[in-house]
């Protein structure tokens, strides 16, 4: 039996079009969002950092290592919400 490559599996987002992307213009230290799977794009273009994909799996925080922003996960947010509302989701 072969085994799968592990590198030709690319994550796919949970609605099938790409991930939510999240910006913080205001430097907070610590942004809440409904997800665990995103980009962090730093601040708004032209301004931004990579796009960077994070997944935070079972932890409920991650901190972004480009702008070292905390995206903490918070079940009571709509997906695309974050708190502060100035970073919610980029298109």
């Amino acid at each position: 039996m072969t085994q799968p490559d592990p590198l030709a599996r690319a994550p796919s987002s949970v609605s099938g079009g790409g991930y939510a992307k999240f910006g913080n213009d205001a430097g907070a230290s610590e942004i809440r969002i409904a997800l665990r799977e995103f980009e962090c794009i730093g601040a708004s273009p032209p301004h931004d950092h990579p796009h960077i994909y994070l997944d935070m799996g079972e932890d409920d925080s991650i901190l972004c290592p480009y702008c070292a922003t905390r995206f903490r996960f918070d079940a009571g947010l709509n997906s695309g919400e974050a708190d502060p509302s100035d970073a919610s989701a980029h298109a």
